[in-house]
């Protein structure tokens, strides 16, 4: 089995990404949540559009590399592109093992007494 990217020619990749090997940001990990802020235009990438109707929900970046079957730092400059006309929307799911505020924990435990 090939992984996404491998077999595609090298100057197509360069090509999607206008020659850039890197998005330069960080907003982008492989859990990161992108959502579509705009529809797409007339002109604009095949790639771009594809990323703009696959993510009207919540979306990884994970699940968007796989779906386009394009590496992940070729989709996160992609991404880049996109974040940086407003045309989407990105956000870090939350941690689960993340607490709450110990002093909301406080408030409610000092609520509970009262009660």
């Amino acid at each position: 089995m090939s992984r996404p990217g491998r077999d595609d020619s090298p100057d197509r990749l360069y090509t999607l990404t206008g020659g850039r090997s890197r998005s330069g940001s960080d907003a982008f990990d492989l859990v990161t949540l992108v959502v579509t802020e705009s529809d797409p235009t007339p002109g604009m990438q095949s790639e771009h559009v594809a990323i703009l109707r696959m993510c009207r929900f919540p979306t990884a970046v994970v699940e968007i590399a796989a779906e386009l079957a394009l590496p992940v730092t070729v989709v996160r400059i992609l991404l880049a592109d996109l974040h940086d006309t407003g045309r989407i929307s990105a956000r870090h799911p939350r941690s689960a093992h993340r607490l709450p505020d110990p002093d909301i924990l406080e408030q409610v435990l000092v609520g509970l007494r009262n009660l």
